[in-house]
């Protein structure tokens, strides 16, 4: 996925586009957050800067939580 250099990406954003992930592809929320890192951060957390990279963790942290909470 690309995105404007400098733009700031939110936590939000991250939650949606791993739930797009997991209900698209079928994968598990680890195997989304891969993806995601993979094609957002080109596998570099620095790709997007450190305030995007900081939502995109919390975002991971929050639905494993959840989905943790749902079982």
């Amino acid at each position: 996925m690309v995105t404007k250099n400098g733009s700031k990406l939110s936590k939000t954003y991250f939650k949606s586009y791993m739930q797009l992930v997991i209900s698209s592809r079928g994968f598990s929320l680890a195997e989304a957050r891969d993806y995601a890192f993979e094609e957002i951060f080109q596998n570099d957390k620095t790709m997007n800067g450190a305030y995007s990279f900081e939502q995109f963790e919390q975002a991971y942290k929050e639905m494993a939580s959840e989905e943790g909470a749902g079982n």
